[in-house]
């Protein structure tokens, strides 16, 4: 995965070295963080589009972002697509936990998924939340989910 900041520049290293580079920074600034993940997804035409962002919320201080994007020509049902954006914000909360736990950080994986079952995407939140919390990771989903219905989603509009 390539990744990149709000402002569009590309990162060049790993994401787990400049993750630690990025806590290391903030915290010698006096930030006390918080990690939310997060995916969405856009279809236009026959091109899927999603969108990763791990998102450091600075208590009462603001926040930003990396961004990862990627496109598919895969047809996904609206399950599978909303299954696929989960999937991507596991795999790399995964890669992101031990460092974390290392500097106290804690993590949210965000669902793009309505908890309202008057809403399609309701139909893929109890198998959503069942995936993440059998990861053990703390699962937030709409209206809560900010890191995916807000930050991924200006990123695949």
């Amino acid at each position: 995965m390539q990744w990149r900041r709000f402002n569009g520049e590309e990162i060049h290293y790993n994401i787990l070295d400049e993750v630690e580079k990025t806590i290391v920074n903030e915290t010698k600034n006096g930030n006390k963080l918080k990690v939310c993940i997060g995916t969405d997804s856009q279809v236009t035409q026959a091109v899927t589009e999603f969108a990763t962002v791990i998102v450091f919320v600075r208590e009462k201080r603001g926040g930003f972002m990396f961004i990862s994007s990627e496109k598919s020509k895969q047809k996904f049902t609206l399950k599978e697509r909303m299954l696929n954006e989960v999937s991507k914000s596991i795999a790399i909360a995964y890669e992101l936990c031990d460092l974390l736990d290392t500097y106290n950080i804690d993590m949210e994986i965000h669902a793009d998924i309505n908890t309202n079952p008057q809403f399609k995407s309701h139909g893929a939140l109890h198998e959503a939340m069942g995936y993440i919390l059998s990861m053990g990771f703390v699962f937030k989903a709409k209206p809560d989910a900010f890191a995916s219905s807000y930050c991924a989603n200006k990123m695949v509009q």
